[in-house]
């Protein structure tokens, strides 16, 4: 597994007392202040019924790419995001890290990534925000299971439960050049 910077996982306050709990678990200032400019226009909500259902690895094409902010609001997940941009020193790399409702922790993925997570128990809810509208045109994937990646599923292959889609989606060999790496811009100083 690399150590992706762009990849990031949050960690929301949370503020709890006898009745219960309260959290900002979005706020534009915060993730500003932890170098994320993201932009959300949707929220989506899925809930898988079994342990084991694996879903992506997604990413849109551009002019429709999507970042996302992903928590879980009951549940668990292992959530991969695996980079795809081309050029990138960490291009074929990819981030897992559990995310779940227990530990109210949060992940980031920016544009020019394929992201995709397995669920750890019955019933677990994700929520997430995305910097574009879903347009189905521009909807692709990259196999879950491709070997190069050597991603450790915590679900045998033919214990996941997928739709017929993402069964079908490329290899990261087979995938064509759909993000360009672009290093990040420095200031001289005087």
């Amino acid at each position: 597994m690399a150590s992706i910077p762009e990849v990031r996982i949050l960690k929301p306050v949370l503020h709890g007392d006898d009745r219960g709990f309260f959290s900002e678990t979005f706020s534009k200032r915060s993730l500003e202040a932890a170098g994320i400019f993201a932009e959300f226009v949707q929220d989506n909500h899925s809930r898988s019924t079994e342990r084991g259902v694996v879903r992506g690895l997604h990413f849109q094409t551009p002019p429709f790419a999507q970042a996302k902010l992903l928590r879980v609001t009951k549940g668990s997940i292992f959530d991969v995001a695996v980079d795809i941009r081309r050029g990138s020193p960490t291009y074929g790399q990819w981030i897992a890290e559990v995310i779940s409702a227990d530990a109210w922790n949060q992940i980031f993925i920016p544009v020019g990534f394929a992201h995709g997570f397995c669920t750890l128990e019955p019933g677990s809810e994700v929520l997430y925000k995305v910097s574009n509208y879903y347009a189905p045109e521009c909807d692709r994937g990259l196999a879950w299971n491709d070997p190069a990646l050597a991603i450790p599923w915590p679900v045998a292959p033919d214990e996941a439960i997928l739709s017929s889609r993402d069964c079908r989606h490329p290899t990261l060999a087979e995938l064509p050049a759909i993000f360009t790496y672009e290093p990040p811009a420095y200031r001289a100083i005087a």
